[in-house]
């Protein structure tokens, strides 16, 4: 077999260009910084204060570069330690900062595991590594080590049903191609993959794209060595085992059964939400935050009139002109579609969103007095924050 060192050796992942970075930004969940202040501070974290974070596994770097550059544009105080078992992928990750004149990052070649021994972190990245650890609960159990007091995690890892046909080829291309170089495991799986039938489970799944994208990902996609994904259950199973409690999913829309049907009132919050993962079908990955077990901490929410909320991947102007045109509100993510239709009232608040303000100072600017900004901000906050389009943080109002 392949190992994983191997394998991110030959075909670093994703597969990055440093040149790039000239040209473009890749942002994303977890961990860009406005995502972690909302659900892991409250939505109103110091950011004057220096912030410790640990990107483990970092892998060719976007997280790390994400992380970094808004840091730095937010002129945050940081040390970021990136650690990765490939030295291939650290040696991009490098670049990429290098290119941006990224400062405050220090480089690691090693395993997550070690992360106790690296310090203590108020946030801690970890994308797409866990469920390629030989044993995942002895990764989480490290990173929960390693976290600070009043520190988050920043999770992703794989989900099983927008995944249907990746793990039958896994095991069939590891047993066909045992004792292979990984140049020619790929060469011969491409030519299957290409003939596999329409009916395929494969073929048929149209959630998939990482094998067209680039050698890195086709392999990372159907040629692992050590993969496996997480139903709801078993990933709260898992947090609940290494000290851990779910804070929420990045995008709680598609976890909510009432989008989907009407919940019976005998099923617990956890219950449903396996339901609509199974409903959804789509769900490929779990992108998550959780916190120590314990922790009383909540997410943000709008009943604290102190908090700046923050649009992301829409302008505040053109969505107040549609919502005070009636017009639905079309989302459209790689799992699901969704048409929103806020309050025709709520306009006025969306237009006075500029990540500056308040909601105290959105509502006194839109001249709308407290109960009644409550009813309209309500419905506005739910579907906003629950399709990951908003979120509160003042990072950057000062």
């Amino acid at each position: 077999m392949v190992s994983v060192t191997e394998q991110y050796e030959a075909y670093p992942y994703p597969e990055r260009d440093p040149a790039d970075e000239v040209r473009r930004l890749i942002t994303g969940s977890p961990s860009h910084p406005l995502e972690i202040d909302h659900w892991l501070y409250v939505g109103k974290r110091d950011w004057s204060h220096p912030f410790r974070a640990l990107v483990a596994g970092g892998g060719t770097g976007d997280g790390l570069i994400q992380l970094a550059q808004v840091l730095t544009s937010a002129r945050v105080p940081h040390e970021i330690t990136y650690v990765d078992l490939s030295t291939a992928a650290r040696g991009i990750a490098e670049a990429r900062a290098a290119a941006r004149n990224l400062t405050g990052i220090t480089f690691r070649t090693g395993s997550l595991l070690d992360a106790p021994d690296l310090g203590r972190f108020d946030y801690i990245d970890c994308c797409g590594v866990l469920h390629h650890l030989p044993d995942p609960p002895e990764g989480f159990r490290a990173l929960r080590a390693s976290l600070a007091e009043g520190g988050g995690l920043g999770f992703m890892v794989y989900a099983p049903y927008g995944r249907s046909g990746v793990y039958p080829l896994q095991e069939a291309f590891g047993a066909l191609y045992r004792g292979l170089a990984p140049q020619d495991r790929l060469a011969r799986a491409k030519d299957i993959v290409a003939a596999l039938s329409e009916g395929h489970p494969f073929r048929a799944n149209v959630n998939l794209g990482d094998h067209h994208a680039s050698d890195a990902g086709f392999y990372d996609l159907l040629l692992h060595g050590q993969d496996r994904a997480y139903s709801v259950p078993d990933l709260l199973d898992m947090l609940d085992q290494t000290g851990w409690r779910l804070m929420g999913f990045a995008t709680p829309a598609l976890y909510d059964l009432s989008r989907i049907t009407t919940r019976p009132a005998h099923l617990t919050d956890a219950q449903a939400m396996a339901v609509a993962e199974k409903l959804r079908g789509t769900i490929r990955v779990h992108i998550a935050y959780a916190v120590p077990q314990g922790d009383a901490r909540q997410p943000a929410r709008g009943a604290n009139r102190a908090l700046v909320p923050r649009l992301r991947g829409v302008q505040a102007r053109a969505l107040a002109q549609a919502v005070a045109q009636d017009k639905p509100i079309p989302v459209r993510q790689k799992e699901a579609q969704a048409i929103l239709t806020l309050p025709r009232k709520a306009a006025p608040l969306i237009a006075a969103i500029d990540g500056r303000r308040s909601l105290a100072q959105i509502a006194t600017a839109a001249q709308v007095d407290p109960l009644a900004f409550g009813a309209l901000w309500g419905p506005v906050e739910r579907d906003l924050v629950d399709w990951g389009l908003m979120l509160y943080s003042g990072l950057g109002a000062r």
